[in-house]
């Protein structure tokens, strides 16, 4: 018993919000930093940590590329590198962040209601020099998991201080240039960071990006992650020019980097003041944390052209908000008739008070209204885990989470007006057996949800005048302005089944292997693109996903993973039974050169497997593999120069395809297509870092 007990208290420490940083295995505890060393404290075989030494020689071309480090999840763009990313994983195109949920410090990167879409997750503010960590879970059988979670989940931490002052200047291909200089100066018995990056590119692009953006981190903190507290002040301003997505048919005029509207683009900000606490003991942990997020975006887009043969058909969407929220949990060790019981609780409040709007613009300038709203949002969250060691070899979580919606939408349109709520319940159930031979096995099963955009659930007459803009509105402009629209649902469930197993009984490699399942219902889903709601059919997603981290030497670390998902309609329909976009394949490989001063290297393959772009999988997407280096050479002690070579054999493939219609100036009527945003060509870039 005292041994079970002694297990406890880690898993203690380490579970919930800390997530599980490394336990080898039940009988010999010993933390570490290693990414899959899980045994004897993971809950499913589909979560990890990857630590900052395992990104620093992982060569990015976008700061959201970190979030590559989960196995099978695929960072792309289809618009200038202001905007959020695409992100695709376990057979989803996640849009812009929709079932994959993603913070910094504790403060939620998700936006519901958003001007874009739901859930858009901009990581362009992220600092890739400055992550600690970054802990993943996919599936719906996490209890501290909610919203925009179905597919997965990440969780990004940012160091206390760095080792030492360091500033840093890399130039590169297309304009690209960026300062970065961080420092921890000694304040009393606290941890003081600050760093500031300044940041241009142009890119490849016939119109140039100029992506300016500036950056800001002031932490003070005492303590530890696990026992202590910090104050974070972040800030982030960014504007752009975008080269959208283009139809293949135009290429042979504005060519492979051009533009069929000069004047897309954006610009954007994220202010942020957050606090984080924590205490431990043997007895138990307790986490909170508190943040206050003013953020505003006005995105100009143009998808289709000109099916408004008069002005054009670019957009603007404008969001701009405050978001204030807290988040806090314990845990405490009991014993249930000679059971060792680890128990947590805990609760989620966020609200968000939103101004958003869709206008017709014409070289940004404002010459109609879609629509344009006000809305307050509230969420509410309580929820609890139980973790029962009943011997050994078998352990199980028991969770329950329940979420409680408000959403007020005061609309330029009053029959779009009004007041809706919304309630899920969601269990979780993980069993895991073992471990044996150092090898444990893992059956889940969960709901999980995500929240529907606010204005789709109290949405009753379309005030979209411009023409084509949904099905069956084809013909003049202002067609079906007025036709009555079904709300959406607020909130969509999805239930998560998976069979695992994690396995480090070969030296220096940790691998693992899991079978998964996700159902989620039928639902309508707001368009942020037209400000009305279109239908979607209940879906099954499924698929296998191996991953592995191998350390055979100090010096070097490899780790890969292959991913293949299954994404169908279940009901029937002549269209077909394909999702559009959804992830079928993935794959990665990386080498890590580590402790082998002065040299330093990494390299890194992803591909990323064809994809269908109509229902009835006439349409594919073709696949694409990119290659992508880092070679490092510490000169002298304070100084190390590194180059970055991205797209190293110049494959001239997309970062993302659609199929759609769309009309070109000189056509009369629209017409489907490939809409292709290409992947940036050989780009090289030359890092000098000076130590202080």
């Amino acid at each position: 018993m005292k041994k079970k007990k002694f297990v406890l208290i880690v898993l203690i420490l380490l579970s919930e919000n800390s997530f599980a940083a490394g336990i080898p295995t039940l009988d010999e505890v010993s933390v570490t930093a290693k990414s899959t060393d899980q045994l004897g404290v993971a809950s499913t075989s589909s979560e990890g940590t990857v630590t900052a030494e395992q990104l620093e020689n992982r060569p990015l071309l976008r700061p959201a590329e970190v979030l590559e480090v989960v196995p099978g999840l695929i960072i792309s763009q289809h618009s200038g590198d202001g905007k959020a990313n695409q992100y695709y994983l376990r057979g989803f195109n996640l849009d812009h962040g929709t079932d994959f949920s993603t913070s910094l410090m504790g403060m939620p990167v998700n936006m519901p209601t958003h001007a874009h879409g739901q859930g858009y997750t901009d990581l362009n503010f992220l600092i890739p020099e400055l992550v600690e960590r970054v802990q993943y879970r996919k599936g719906t059988y996490y209890a501290g998991d909610g919203d925009f979670s179905a597919a997965g989940s990440a969780r990004i931490d940012y160091v206390r201080k760095v080792e030492e002052p360091f500033a840093q200047v890399t130039l590169g291909g297309g304009g690209f240039s960026r300062a970065l200089a961080a420092a921890s100066p000694e304040v009393k018995e606290g941890n003081l960071l600050l760093a500031a990056e300044s940041y241009h590119n142009d890119g490849p692009w016939t119109v140039p990006e100029h992506l300016r953006k500036d950056n800001v981190v002031v932490r003070y903190g005492q303590g530890q992650r696990d026992d202590g507290w910090v104050v974070s002040l972040l800030g982030y301003d960014a504007k752009w020019n975008a080269t959208d997505q283009i139809a293949e048919r135009a290429m042979a005029t504005v060519g492979r980097y051009g533009s069929l509207d000069p004047s897309t683009g954006g610009n954007t900000h994220r202010y942020s003041l957050s606090g984080e606490w924590a205490e431990a003991d043997a007895d138990g942990a307790s986490r909170a944390n508190v943040y206050l997020i003013d953020y505003a975006l006005n995105l100009w887009s143009n998808f289709t052209y000109a099916t408004d043969t008069v002005h054009g058909d670019q957009f603007l969407q404008a969001d701009k908000r405050s978001i204030v929220g807290a988040k806090a949990s314990h845990n405490w060790l009991q014993d249930m008739h000679g059971i060792p019981v680890v128990t947590t609780i805990g609760t989620d409040v966020r609200h968000d008070d939103i101004s958003v709007g869709l206008f017709s613009t014409q070289n940004r300038e404002k010459w109609g209204t879609v629509r344009d709203d006000k809305v307050k949002q509230t969420s509410v969250s309580l929820w609890g885990e139980m973790q029962m060691q009943w011997n050994e070899k078998f352990r199980s979580i028991l969770g329950l989470r329940g979420d409680s919606y408000r959403f007020d939408v005061n609309s330029d349109t009053a029959a779009n007006s009004g007041n809706k709520s919304d309630a899920i319940v969601s269990p979780k159930l993980s069993l895991v057996f073992g471990p044996w031979d150092r090898t444990e096995y893992y059956l889940n099963a969960g709901r999980g949800f995500h929240s529907n955009d606010a204005r789709g659930t109290t949405i009753t007459t379309n005030p979209d005048p411009r023409p084509g803009t949904r099905p069956g509105c084809t013909g003049e402009a202002g067609e079906c302005t007025g036709d009555a629209i079904d709300p959406v649902r607020p909130l969509v469930p999805a239930t998560g089944y998976e069979v695992g197993v994690r396995s480090a009984v070969l030296p220096g490699l940790q691998t693992s292997l899991t079978f998964w399942r996700l159902d989620i219902d039928s639902e309508l889903v707001f368009v942020g693109d037209a400000g009305t709601t279109s239908a979607s059919r209940p879906s099954r997603r499924q698929g296998v996903e191996w991953a592995n981290y191998w350390n055979p030497v100090a010096w070097l670390l490899v780790d890969g993973d292959v991913s293949l998902s299954s994404a169908r309609f279940t009901d029937s329909d002549p269209a077909g039974n394909r999702i559009p976009g959804a992830i079928e394949q993935a794959a990665s490989i990386g080498v890590s050169l580590q402790e082998s001063e002065p040299w330093s290297a990494g390299l890194r393959l992803r591909y990323f497997g064809p994809r269908p772009l109509i229902e009835d999988d006439s349409v594919r997407s073709k696949s694409s593999t990119l290659v992508n280096m880092l070679v490092g050479y510490r000169i002298s002690k304070p100084l190390k120069i590194s180059m970055e070579v991205l797209n190293l054999f110049n494959a001239q493939v997309s970062d993302i395809d659609y199929y759609y219609a769309s009309q070109l100036s000189a056509e009369a009527s629209p017409v489907d297509d490939i809409h292709s945003h290409p992947a940036e060509p050989r780009t090289v870039r030359v890092t000098l870092r000076l130590t202080l």
